[in-house]
């Protein structure tokens, strides 16, 4: 575990780089904020789709580790939208949910690369490319459900989705990027990691957190204790090997997705109470991906 922990070492210093830099140097919210539309806007989509378009995997090769990832999602997302027995307040369940589920992309790319190169990457890329329009789309349904808003609407607005969508279409097409574009889409993306790892940090804050305790609970339980749990007895079931076993725990024991606080605040939800989630949630991410990661070598 502390070979694990070393490992990830690089990638949680990057967030606490963006923390102290937030925190320690000019650098303010506004310019984080435009650090984070970047991100959000063009470098990781960039990223997504260069992944799905270029993903060395056939469906043959994949289809359990893609259903032990689509299992362990279903079940996560069942247990997130079963927290309305809570009673707690309606338009921060409603906001808050996705923290369940949703997964940080900037982390898991980082980290499978540091343990297992492009092998390890590419696999959970199949994951990412399952997973983002499946997780975004219960998570803009749950706000637009409370809010009034157009499911679709939102969809065709988010730009990790479309990119996704757009990749895994060309990837099943055969298409392929002319020789020009890929190394502009592998520089975007590449600069999407780092630069997404430190607006984590910049945007840790963990007021609000005293509200709705027990949903707080509940929905890292989820994050960090059920939904791994749930993939590794999926792994075991199906007959996974080593990789695809280590791919599927990066997927499901990371924090939550940092742009969870963005999705919030764009759709009219509890912004304040989703930053303390994904706050708390990148640091119990400090130790449940090392703890997950011992639990996939044996």
């Amino acid at each position: 575990m502390l070979h694990d922990a070393l490992l990830l070492f690089p990638d949680f210093a990057l967030i606490a780089l963006g923390y102290a830099l937030m925190h320690l140097s000019s650098l303010r919210r506004e310019v984080w904020s435009g650090v984070e539309s970047l991100v959000y806007l063009v470098l990781f989509p960039a990223l997504l789709f260069s992944t799905s378009i270029e993903a060395t995997y056939t469906l043959a090769s994949a289809s359990a580790l893609m259903l032990a990832g689509l299992g362990a999602l279903l079940g996560g997302i069942a247990l997130a939208l079963a927290s309305r027995w809570l009673r707690a307040d309606a338009r921060r369940t409603a906001s808050a949910v996705q923290c369940a589920f949703r997964f940080n992309s900037y982390i898991i790319l980082a980290v499978a690369s540091s343990l297992g190169g492009n092998q390890l990457v590419s696999m959970v890329g199949v994951l990412i490319a399952i997973g983002v329009p499946l997780c975004n789309g219960v998570a803009v349904w749950a706000l637009a459900r409370h809010g009034g808003r157009g499911l679709l609407g939102e969809l065709l607005r988010n730009p990790l989705v479309m990119a996704t969508v757009a990749g895994l279409g060309a990837h099943a097409l055969g298409l392929h990027l002319p020789p020009l574009v890929v190394p502009v889409l592998h520089s975007l993306g590449s600069s999407s990691i780092a630069l997404g790892l430190l607006t984590v940090g910049a945007g840790l804050r963990l007021q609000g957190l005293h509200q709705d305790r027990g949903l707080s609970v509940w929905l890292l339980s989820i994050r960090h204790l059920l939904l791994p749990l749930l993939a590794w007895a999926l792994a075991r079931s199906l007959h996974l090997d080593h990789a695809q076993t280590l791919a599927l725990l990066i997927f499901t024991a990371a924090p939550t997705a940092s742009s969870a606080y963005v999705l919030a605040v764009r759709m009219d939800g509890d912004g304040p109470y989703v930053a303390a989630l994904v706050s708390l949630s990148t640091l119990l991410g400090a130790v449940s991906l090392p703890a997950f990661l011992l639990l996939a070598a044996r």
